[in-house]
């Protein structure tokens, strides 16, 4: 069976309302777009609907810094359904300061291929 649905695309300021087909199967297969005005619009559709992928930025507690919280981000996006694996790793980290901004906290969390690393720096109390 093939269903439609309508996106806005998130890649750019146009943010193109796209209107998709896809199979009904789980995981959805793509078949056909239209309302994309770029070709990196039909890209992003198609993962969308084939495999979603999302970065996001949490936090994790420091010791010994002069914040208690340390800010990160994944540095890649990974698929949408592995999210709270990686948050539950990330719950159970405790760093230690000083933190560089840019380092890496936490490599390939939930087999993903990204790392989760700092975004500001933390120095040591």
């Amino acid at each position: 069976m093939v269903i439609e649905k309508e996106y806005t695309c998130i890649i750019c300021p146009r943010s193109c309302k796209i209107k998709a087909k896809m199979t009904d199967d789980t995981p959805p297969k793509f078949i056909e777009a239209e309302g994309y005005s770029c070709p990196r619009g039909l890209t992003w559709v198609k993962q969308e609907i084939e495999m979603p992928m999302r970065t996001f930025s949490t936090s994790v507690l420091v010791k010994n810094g002069d914040f208690i919280e340390l800010s990160v981000r994944t540095a890649r996006p990974v698929p949408l359904n592995k999210i709270f694996d990686v948050m539950a790793e990330i719950r159970k980290i405790k760093v230690k300061a000083p933190i560089a901004m840019g380092q890496i906290i936490l490599k390939n969390p939930a087999g993903t291929d990204t790392d989760i690393i700092a975004t500001r720096e933390v120095h040591e109390k």
